[in-house]
């Protein structure tokens, strides 16, 4: 199991550069964040053991939990899956990255559990890309409003927008290419609130199926899974 995480990690990051060749990219410019959800703490350490930096966790108890036993100090923790205000007092101490920022109680919240601790949190605003209720983020035009109450804060940095596609199987990624042009777009129209706290330079987009794609329209993150771990066992 431990020689499939390392060739899995091995194959995503050819995958990584090759995307990052027909783009005229520098494969450095995109993080690889191994989401880890439903999988045990060794399958971490593992692919930690591999090089791997960044992990990612859909529900805010089990990130919790992942984070107070792992001693690893170098890691570098996500929060990607839906948020719940009374959860985020639970993750503030150690989570570097919170990904899925829809609204602006959750920026209040941070900054307020943030501050306590004199922490200063990285997070990026979701946007609905899809369309689709259960995926979650702000609408487009609300944007502008999150980003100027950003402004004020002091333990909140965002640095960059994060949205999730429609699901498509492998080899149909090209069907939602415009909805990670429509990401690139909305962070590009809205670079002129970059401030102390808000710098717009990072793109959290693209998994298992369509990460290829989403690097072509710019990512700076993919959040990948399956490929990494294999299939989750609900």
């Amino acid at each position: 199991m431990s020689e499939d995480i390392c060739q899995n990690l091995a194959t995503v990051k050819d995958r990584i550069a090759g995307a990052c060749v027909r783009a005229g990219r520098d494969p450095e410019e995109v993080r690889l964040i191994a989401v880890s959800k439903m999988k045990p703490l060794d399958d971490i350490k593992t692919a930690f053991d591999c090089g791997q930096l960044h992990f990612g966790e859909n529900r805010a108890r089990e990130l919790q939990e992942k984070m107070e036993a792992c001693d690893e100090e170098q890691i570098q923790w996500h929060m990607v899956g839906n948020l719940q205000t009374n959860k985020i007092k639970y993750m503030v101490d150690r989570v570097n990255w919170i990904h899925s920022i829809e609204k602006k109680k959750y920026l209040r919240e941070i900054e307020k559990r943030a501050s306590r601790i004199n922490r200063t949190i990285k997070t990026l605003i979701q946007i609905n890309i899809s369309g689709e209720e259960q995926k979650g983020g702000c609408e487009a035009g609300d944007l502008a409003s999150v980003l100027e109450y950003a402004q004020a804060l002091e333990h909140v940095e965002v640095c960059g927008l994060m949205g999730m596609a429609t699901f498509v199987e492998k080899g149909n990624a090209e069907a939602v290419r415009p909805q990670f042009q429509r990401l690139r777009q909305l962070r590009d129209k809205h670079r002129s609130y970059d401030s102390d706290n808000i710098r717009l330079e990072h793109l959290s987009m693209g998994m298992t199926n369509d990460m290829e794609v989403a690097i072509e329209e710019g990512a700076t993150m993919v959040r990948v899974g399956r490929a990494i771990f294999g299939e989750r066992n609900y």
